[in-house]
């Protein structure tokens, strides 16, 4: 069994075309999340089976643009975004709520 690490190239095969990517994250044995260009939306993350990958060694043209939306992905995920919590609308904590004396 092949074990896949953060930032690795590889080629996604199978249903006939072959897509080359960066793996972002393995969650597990049966799911990496990786990084591949898509020709309608352009770089996107998706998730696939390591039986799916192969390993390359060679970089292909759409890699810096991968880099830089992995790189997007973990500022955002990290708290890169405005500065409290929770959704909007719900800007602070409910009150005590009387027993109705």
């Amino acid at each position: 069994m092949k074990s896949f690490h953060e930032g690795q190239l590889v080629t996604v095969v199978g249903e006939g075309n072959e897509l080359e990517g960066i793996v972002v994250h393995t969650a597990g044995l049966v799911k990496v999340e990786i990084a591949v260009p898509d020709a309608e939306r352009g770089p996107v993350f998706r998730s696939v089976h390591p039986k799916r990958l192969r390993q390359r060694e060679v970089r292909g043209e759409h890699d810096e643009a991968l880099r830089r939306l992995i790189r997007r992905g973990r500022a955002s995920s990290r708290g890169g975004g405005p500065v409290g919590s929770g959704r909007s609308g719900h800007s602070h904590a409910t009150g005590h709520r009387t027993t109705g004396k």
